[in-house]
């Protein structure tokens, strides 16, 4: 992202992400959404000390997406769409750590 060109030196072509990339983040979503009760209230952040470090990076991963929107030339979508589905693996990864650690979610 900070750089827009494809490649870092003549040699070097630089990391991309892919729809793949974004695939993999939806099916980790999905297994781990089987682990905790559907949602039914906003969650607050909290928990375990790991559950509460996950809310914590889940924060920090959507400002970056709000920042990432806001770029000018505009980043590729697949960026976005990349940042967007890796919070809410963070989300679902909190809530799961929590239900097994047995620390309980408040509802707001």
């Amino acid at each position: 992202m900070a750089d827009p060109a494809d490649k870092i030196a003549s040699r070097v072509t630089k990391a991309a992400i892919t729809d793949a990339d974004v695939e993999w983040l939806e099916r980790r979503i999905d297994e781990l959404e089987l682990e905790v009760p559907p949602l039914r209230r906003f969650i607050l952040a909290g928990g375990s000390p790991a559950g509460a470090a996950l809310h914590v990076a889940r924060a920090v991963c959507r400002r970056a997406e709000r920042r990432l929107v806001g770029l000018r030339p505009p980043v590729p979508p697949i960026l976005l769409q990349y940042v967007n589905r890796l919070s809410d693996l963070l989300f679902v990864l909190a809530r799961a750590v929590n239900r097994r650690a047995g620390a309980a979610e408040t509802e707001w």
